[in-house]
C-alpha cells in the first residue's frame, strides 16, 4: 500500500468524496422530498442536515489529522475507542451499506434507461438484471486492474455528471416561481404529513443517503499522497455537494407544486426539467444520471473492497480478505462484495419496491459507523488525548464532536423502529466472520460488555425476523 503508484492526490480524493456522494440520490431528490414534507419542513431539514453533516465532516477531518495511524477511516475509529466488536460492526455496517446502495444504483440506472427502452421497465425486469449483471462484472474487472486507474476514471465521470446538474440549476433559477414555492409552506393542505417536526423526521433518511460517501477520503487515507489532504478533501467535497443538493431541491419546489413533484416517476429531476424545457430536458438529465451512476458504482466498488481489506489487514476480519493481486487490489474482498451485489440483483426480480427499500436500508446501516466515529472524537477530547497544550482547540473540537454525536443519535430516531430492527437483522450474521477472525488469533469471541451488545443485536434481529414472517414488517 505504500508504493508510489498507489498514492492519490487531493484532486483524486475530492473526486472520490464527490463521486461517492453524487450517485442516484440527487436525481431523485425532488420526488423523494416532496413525498414526505412541504417547503418549510424541507428547509428546516436541510438546515439540520447542513449543521449535522458539516460537523461529521469536521470530525473526519480532525480524526484524520490527530490519529494518522488509523488509516482506514470509519471502522478504525470505532475499534480504537470502543473495542473489537464495535470496530467490526462499523466495518460490517459500512460495507453492507455500500454494496446495498450499489444494488439500488443498478436498478435506478436501468429504470432510467427504461425511459428510452421499455424492455428495461423499472430496472428489475429479466433483461435489466441481465444487463446490470454484465455491467457489474465489467466494473469488477476494471477495479481489478488497480486502484489508481479506477480512481482516474472516477475523476472523469465526476466532472461529466456535474455539468447537467449545473445546467439544471441555471435553467430552474430562471423558471423559478415564488407563488408556487410559497403556496403551502407548512403542509397544512396535507394532513397526512403530520406536524412540521414529523415532516422533518420523515425526510431525514433521504438526506443521509445523498450524503453517504462523506467519509470516502478517510477510507483512503493510507493511499493519500499527503495526510493533510484527507481532511481537506472531506470538507471541500461536502460543501460542494451540499450546495448542489440544496439548490436542486429548493429550486424544484418553485417549478412544480408538491403534489406534482410527489407523483413524478424517478429520476424525478428529469420530469422537472422536462416540465420547463420539454423532452430534451428529460434526456439531458437521464444521460447525466447514467454517467453519475457509472461513476458512483465505480467509487463504491473501490470503497467496499478497501474497507474489507483494511479490516482483514489488522485482523478484525478473517485473513482471506486481505489477499491482493499483482496490482495490489484486494481480490477476495472485491469478489465477496460483487457476489453479494449479484445475489441481491437476482432478488430484485421478486421485489416490487426495491430501490426505495434499498436506499433506506443503506442509510440505516451507515448510521452506526457515523455514530461511533463522532463518539470517538468526543472520547479523545474528554481524555485530552493528542491535545496536550491545546486547550482552546480541544474545547472547539469537543463542541463539534458533541453536535455530530447528537445528530447521529437524532438520525437513529428519525429512521424509525422498522429500519432499526431491519439493520439488526443485517448486523447479526456478521458475527460469523468476526468469530473466524478471533479464532485465527486464538482470542475469546467477546468481552463481557460485547456480550451484552451482541445480545441486543440478536434480540433486534429476532424481532425483525418475526415481524417479516408475520407481516408486521415489510420490505
Amino acid at each position: 500500500m505504500s508504493q508510489p503508484a498507489q498514492k492519490l492526490r487531493l484532486s483524486a480524493l475530492v473526486a472520490l468524496v464527490v463521486g461517492s456522494m453524487i450517485g442516484g440520490g440527487i436525481f431523485s431528490l425532488p420526488q423523494n422530498m416532496a413525498a414526505r414534507a412541504e417547503v418549510g419542513a424541507i428547509l428546516i431539514g436541510w438546515g439540520i442536515t447542513a449543521i449535522g453533516m458539516l460537523t461529521l465532516a469536521f470530525v473526519f477531518q480532525t480524526l484524520a489529522n490527530r490519529k494518522p495511524n488509523l488509516d482506514s477511516g470509519v471502522y478504525a475509529y470505532a475499534k480504537a475507542g470502543f473495542g473489537d466488536y464495535m470496530g467490526f460492526s462499523s466495518a460490517w455496517g459500512y460495507w453492507i451499506s455500500a454494496w446495498m446502495g450499489n444494488v439500488g444504483y443498478f436498478v435506478l440506472l436501468f429504470s432510467t434507461l427504461g425511459y428510452f427502452f421499455p424492455v428495461f421497465g423499472q430496472g428489475n425486469t429479466p433483461v435489466a438484471i441481465g444487463c446490470a449483471s454484465l455491467l457489474l462484472w465489467a466494473v469488477h474487472f476494471l477495479v481489478m486492474r488497480g486502484i489508481k486507474e479506477a480512481a482516474f476514471i472516477n475523476q472523469v465521470t465526476t466532472v461529466a455528471k456535474i455539468v447537467p446538474l449545473l445546467m439544471f440549476i441555471v435553467i430552474a433559477a430562471v423558471a423559478f416561481k415564488a407563488d408556487i414555492f410559497t403556496r403551502d409552506i407548512w403542509g397544512l393542505g396535507n394532513p397526512q404529513f403530520g406536524g412540521v417536526m414529523d415532516q422533518v423526521r420523515n425526510m431525514m433518511l433521504v438526506t443521509v443517503f445523498v450524503f453517504i460517501g462523506i467519509e470516502g477520503a478517510s477510507v483512503y487515507s493510507a493511499r493519500a499522497e499527503k495526510r493533510s489532504d484527507v481532511g481537506r478533501a472531506t470538507v471541500i467535497g461536502f460543501v460542494g455537494v451540499l450546495a448542489l443538493l440544496v439548490l436542486v431541491n429548493v429550486l424544484s419546489l418553485g417549478i412544480m407544486s408538491q403534489p406534482e413533484l410527489a407523483n413524478l416517476q424517478n429520476p424525478s429531476l428529469a420530469g422537472v426539467l422536462e416540465h420547463i424545457v420539454g423532452p430534451w430536458g428529460a434526456m439531458l438529465i437521464s444521460i447525466g444520471l447514467a454517467v453519475s451512476l457509472l461513476g458512483a458504482l465505480l467509487s463504491w466498488a473501490l470503497l467496499c473492497a478497501e474497507i474489507l481489506y483494511a479490516t482483514a489487514h489488522d485482523k478484525t476480519m478473517p485473513a482471506f480478505l486481505k489477499k491482493e493481486n499483482a496490482n495490489r487490489v484486494p481480490v477476495n474482498a472485491l469478489w465477496l462484495t460483487n457476489v453479494m451485489i449479484q445475489l441481491f440483483l437476482v432478488i430484485t426480480l421478486f421485489s416490487a419496491s426495491t430501490y426505495t427499500t434499498l436506499i433506506y436500508l443503506a442509510s440505516s446501516m451507515i448510521l452506526v459507523p457515523y455514530l461511533w466515529s463522532a463518539a470517538y472524537a468526543v472520547l479523545l477530547c474528554g481524555r485530552g488525548e493528542t491535545y496536550e497544550g491545546a486547550h482552546g482547540q480541544r474545547l472547539k473540537d469537543l463542541l463539534v464532536g458533541v453536535i455530530a454525536l447528537g445528530y447521529a443519535v437524532w438520525l437513529l430516531y428519525a429512521g424509525g423502529l422498522k429500519y432499526l430492527l431491519l439493520s439488526a437483522l443485517l448486523y447479526a450474521p456478521g458475527v460469523i466472520l468476526f468469530a473466524q477472525a478471533k479464532r485465527e488469533q486464538g482470542q475469546p469471541l467477546f468481552t463481557l460488555l460485547e456480550k451484552g451488545i451482541f445480545s441486543c443485536v440478536i434480540a433486534g434481529a429476532s424481532l425483525a425476523a418475526y415481524g417479516l414472517y408475520s407481516g408486521l414488517l415489510t420490505l
